[in-house]
């Protein structure tokens, strides 16, 4: 079963978003694309779609992943999913998403996590310290 693209009358191919964005890298399944679509964490042209919605070069999709909001044009149309040098030349992201995107991993990257920080099961020592706090907590 071949993968079809759709052309429309300006000879401009247009495809679905959901494969769309599972083409672009954006999602590693094309079931996790259209959940995304069907949450309302992608929009184009600042409008919530569903999978099923036509996308075509210069739409711009705005994609919210976690954290992160990618606001980018469509520049290629792919419904094949392909290496990741080719992925990235499908889409061109803003300047100000890019750097939104950088300060927030800047920030998330300084404030660190406390969870890194030990490994393993707690020592006697902490084991004692945690019986200690739930025998208090509980009087």
């Amino acid at each position: 079963m071949a993968e079809r693209t759709q052309t429309t009358d300006t000879g401009q191919e247009s495809v679905r978003i959901d494969k769309w964005l599972w083409a672009a890298r954006f999602y590693k399944t094309r079931a996790l694309a259209q959940a995304a679509v069907a949450a309302g964490k992608v929009k184009l042209m600042d409008e919530r779609v569903k999978a099923a919605k036509e996308v075509k070069v210069g739409d711009e999709l705005a994609i919210r992943i976690g954290e992160f909001e990618w606001t980018i044009t469509v520049a290629g149309i792919s419904s094949q999913r392909g290496p990741a040098t080719v992925a990235q030349k499908l889409y061109v992201e803003t300047d100000d998403s890019r750097a939104r995107r950088l300060a927030q991993a800047a920030d998330r990257r300084a404030q660190g996590s406390g969870w890194g920080e030990r490994k393993g099961r707690p020592t006697k020592r902490e084991r004692r310290q945690i019986i200690r706090f739930r025998d208090d907590s509980q009087t």
